[in-house]
């Protein structure tokens, strides 16, 4: 009854923070609420019994991404998200699009701790049973994460790299804007 409770009232808080995050204009504001939500995701993850996600969610998301956002407020010095005049369609189909997929790649998944999941019927039997082997690796949990899902980490890297890209040229242009301004007047 109380891990009910308690997600239920992660539920509320998350659902509270993403209208929150769509009403607000002050960007500072916007990027506070921004890692108040990242935070409780990562306390959804405890939640569902995987610290390691959510050691990283919050290292990352909470952490690092807010730093990023502080950053770049400070240095590009916008302080308010313009009010845009007219509804963007094409972006809002898209976004509906990707989420009806996602949820319709959810119909099949497994129940939350279902013991006779392929995950934990197959999988976990195979990584523990021949994973030194297969991988050369002593330790299980970094055989699994560097070898068996070393793609999944090669992307999570590439987004973190690709954000940072764009941090730098996005900081980039407004310094080039400011010299233009500063030589023009």
């Amino acid at each position: 009854m109380i891990n009910l409770i308690i997600d239920i009232v992660l539920l509320v808080f998350l659902v509270i923070m993403a209208v929150s995050i769509l009403h607000v204009r002050n960007l500072l504001a916007v990027s506070m609420l921004f890692g108040l939500y990242s935070l409780l995701v990562a306390s959804v993850f405890m939640v569902l019994d995987a610290p390691d996600v959510a050691f990283t969610e919050a290292a990352v998301g909470t952490g690092i991404a807010t730093v990023l956002m502080l950053a770049t407020l400070a240095v590009t010095r916008v302080t308010h998200e313009k009010k845009q005049k007219r509804v963007a369609y094409i972006p809002l189909l898209i976004v509906l699009a990707t989420g009806s997929l996602l949820l319709y790649g959810t119909h099949d998944m497994s129940n939350l701790g279902d013991g006779n999941a392929p995950a934990h019927t197959h999988i976990a039997k195979r990584f523990i049973e021949q994973g030194q082997e297969e991988t050369g690796v002593p330790n299980l949990v970094t055989a699994v994460l560097a070898s068996y899902r070393g793609f999944d980490t090669l992307g999570e890297v590439t987004v973190v790299l690709t954000a940072g890209f764009g941090i730098l040229l996005l900081l980039r242009r407004n310094q080039k804007l400011r010299i233009k301004g500063v030589q023009g007047g």
